[in-house]
């Protein structure tokens, strides 16, 4: 195992973190000096922010520890390529490098629909190494949306049979049903004067 795989298992531990809480697992480590210095993974939804990606997680926590906001001489490896938004943070951290388990084709920023962290108009570049692990990290990407397309369409199928069955519940039973009329203005022949 090399170097870079060992630390990008630690990631996709972080990866696995966030997808035990429903979120989508990415995750990630910041390594200066061979020692992992910060970890992040997904809590968007946990945290209610944009902002709390795993990168971001990672480079606050980072930050923290070295006491400083740039991060030359780190590396952080992450189980999927960043975001626009993580890319950009990356380059202003002025971090060294970033190792990448797996590709965004939708979304990524490192390569995929544009390339931030080696863009020449910013006064720092990020290296990057690609595909360090790169089936187990989409694996753990693949997995989390089987599982949950499943939990969503047997949550519907739920949903559906709950409707079904309070509807019925609303439905008078046979033999059960009201008089056609209920209203005590209509004469009874019983209680009619004219009938003595």
């Amino acid at each position: 195992m090399t170097i870079d795989e060992k630390f990008m298992k630690k990631a996709i531990h972080q990866a696995r973190r966030a997808a035990a809480l429903g979120e989508i697992p990415i995750g990630c480590v910041i390594v200066c000096d061979g020692k992992v210095i910060a970890r992040g993974f997904n809590q968007r939804l946990h945290k209610h922010s944009t902002l709390a990606h795993a990168e971001l997680e990672a480079i606050d926590r980072a930050s923290r520890k070295l006491g400083d906001w740039r991060l030359e001489g780190c590396t952080m490896y992450v189980t999927l390529e960043p975001c626009q938004m993580c890319s950009g943070a990356l380059v202003q951290s002025r971090i060294d490098r970033v190792v990448i388990g797996t590709m965004n084709p939708k979304a990524g920023c490192a390569g995929s629909l544009l390339n931030i962290l080696q863009m020449p108009q910013f006064n720092h570049q990020v290296e990057i190494t690609y595909g360090v692990c790169e089936q187990e990290c989409s694996a753990v990407l693949t997995d989390f949306f089987a599982d949950l397309r499943v939990r969503v369409k047997e949550e519907k199928a739920a949903r559906k049979a709950a409707e079904t069955s309070s509807l019925v519940r609303m439905r008078p039973e046979a033999g059960t049903e009201p008089p056609a009329s209920a209203d005590p203005s209509e004469k009874n022949p019983q209680n009619s004067e004219e009938n003595p």
